[in-house]
């Protein structure tokens, strides 16, 4: 009886572990991610009353490594006009977010692409979370590729990868432009003109990328588009001065202003805020402290009007009062603090005393990861059956990232690329409620790349209503998107235009 129990339990243990050694196999499968796949379906959306139908293809492409040998896989979600015979004069366009470490799901399924996320007209996450289409994408002047870069979204380090070849500016930058290259071998995208996309830090991808594509892979771009941008390494002017419009613009919204400038429209204020910051206000804080007593008072009650804040505040904080501080102060007598990258959201705190917010994520980003992180997954595994069980990283590891090289100055790059490619244009898009890359102070960036003045016809630059995500408000979505058609029309050559000075 012993033996015959003990052989039936025997039996059913190596059962189980049969069984589980099945389970464990197809999990690993599935959490792996594949280095070389694809899949393509097909849909249509409306964009200004016309039909345009499209292929969407999702899947992976390879990163080799100097030994040939597969390092990564970068996961892509590419869009294109399926009525287009000839792809010739088609626009491509490669787009990326920043972070670094952020995946592509701001820019996909917030701006350009043929769907968008369900959001409220103003950027507020409403339920059920989906994705709705997208009436402003640009899908009907150029197609798109989205990008997640390694570690972000399902994109991942494969084999012998290793993670100083890849995170690190100029590491970043030079990957993906060998995967650029690729891709328009893969696609038969070479004769296709060519555009670069980058929100955030992606201004420092996308600069130095101009740079890399052009000097090492003969490509040649035809235009580069800034959302949101850093300052690419620029000696741009002191930041102090640069945020004062921004803080303007942030008062004027939540009516802090005095009466006179509250009932200006939002860009008369401005045209004098600017003015001021440079002429008057840049001299004075240069000076620090040797700056004279009766001009201090004086600056100090001029930033009180401009700004919504109290004299004896700008005074305590020597005239130039920090980010944090501001965001903190100018509504605290109403128990909140303002938005980090865009000001127009409001937050709580767990005190209203102090000088900065005391928590882990500003008000804007908890409304924008609550949306778009469950409208992504369902979208790229539901709708486009993309099945895997890797998680979806919005916001991946990257770091430590190797800044020491970023002083290399990535806006040299792109200044170089434009000064011999006479045929690049670029185009920068800012929100006014940006306090994490205020609109000023990528003005001001714009102004260093051309000391020179003879490049300034083929620089473009507009700003809205809204913050760094300008997209996610409704108003915004439009004007953004029309303006992005536009540059692309007008930045691809007649047919047998010469690229010379």
């Amino acid at each position: 009886m012993y033996h015959r129990t003990s052989k039936f339990i025997y039996q059913t243990i190596f059962h189980l572990l049969l069984v589980f050694g099945c389970v464990t196999t197809v999990h690993a499968q599935r959490n792996i991610l594949p280095a070389d796949t694809s899949l393509v379906s097909s849909s249509e959306v409306i964009v200004n009353g016309k039909r345009i139908p499209y292929q969407v293809t999702v899947g992976t492409q390879p990163v080799y490594g100097k030994d040939g040998e597969i390092d990564a896989a970068l996961f892509y979600t590419y869009y294109k006009r399926s009525d287009v015979d000839q792809v010739d004069n088609r626009p491509i366009a490669f787009s990326f977010n920043g972070g670094p470490g952020a995946a592509s799901v701001w820019m996909h399924l917030g701006y350009t692409s043929p769907k968008r996320l369900e959001i409220s007209d103003e950027g507020y996450p409403i339920q059920p979370y989906g994705i709705v289409d997208n009436p402003h994408s640009i899908i009907d002047v150029a197609d798109l590729v989205f990008v997640d870069p390694v570690n972000t979204g399902f994109s991942r380090l494969l084999n012998d990868g290793k993670r100083e070849d890849f995170f690190g500016v100029y590491q970043d930058i030079t990957y993906l432009a060998d995967w650029i290259d690729n891709f328009l071998s893969r696609h038969g995208r070479w004769r296709s003109p060519k555009f670069l996309i980058g929100e955030s830090y992606a201004a420092t991808r996308v600069a130095g990328l101009s740079g890399e594509l052009q000097d090492n892979h003969g490509i040649y771009l035809n235009g580069v588009i800034i959302v949101s941008g850093t300052k690419m390494e620029l000696p741009i002017a002191s930041n102090e001065v640069l945020q004062l419009p921004n803080y303007a613009a942030v008062a004027w919204y939540h009516k802090k202003l005095p009466d006179d400038l509250q009932k200006k429209t939002l860009t008369e204020v401005l045209s004098e805020v600017e003015t001021y910051a440079i002429e008057k206000y840049l001299p004075a804080v240069e000076r620090g402290g040797f700056i004279g007593e009766d001009q201090k008072q004086e600056v100090a009650e001029k930033l009180a009007r401009y700004t919504g804040l109290k004299k004896e505040f700008i005074l305590d904080h020597n005239l130039t009062v920090p980010t944090g501080a501001f965001r903190k102060e100018l509504l605290r007598d109403e128990g909140y603090f303002v938005g980090l990258s865009d000001a127009r959201y409001k937050g709580i705190d767990k005190m209203d005393a102090g000088d900065a917010f005391t928590g882990s994520t500003p008000p804007e980003a908890a409304a924008w990861d609550n949306a778009f992180t469950p409208a992504i997954n369902a979208y790229l595994r539901d709708d486009l059956n993309f099945k895997t069980d890797l998680q979806y990283l919005v916001s991946g590891p990257v770091f430590p990232w190797p800044w020491d090289r970023f002083t290399d100055g990535t806006g040299e790059k792109l200044r170089n690329a434009m000064m011999q490619n006479p045929k690049l244009e670029v185009l920068f898009q800012a929100g006014y409620y940006d306090m994490l890359v205020n609109y000023f102070r990528q003005m001001n960036g714009m102004w260093k790349l051309d000391p020179s003045g003879k490049m300034k016809d083929r620089f473009h630059f507009k700003v809205y209503e809204s913050g760094h995500m300008m997209y996610v408000r409704e108003e915004d979505l439009v004007s953004s998107t029309n303006d992005l058609r536009e540059f692309i029309q007008q930045s691809v050559p007649m047919k047998g235009e010469e690229a010379k000075y």
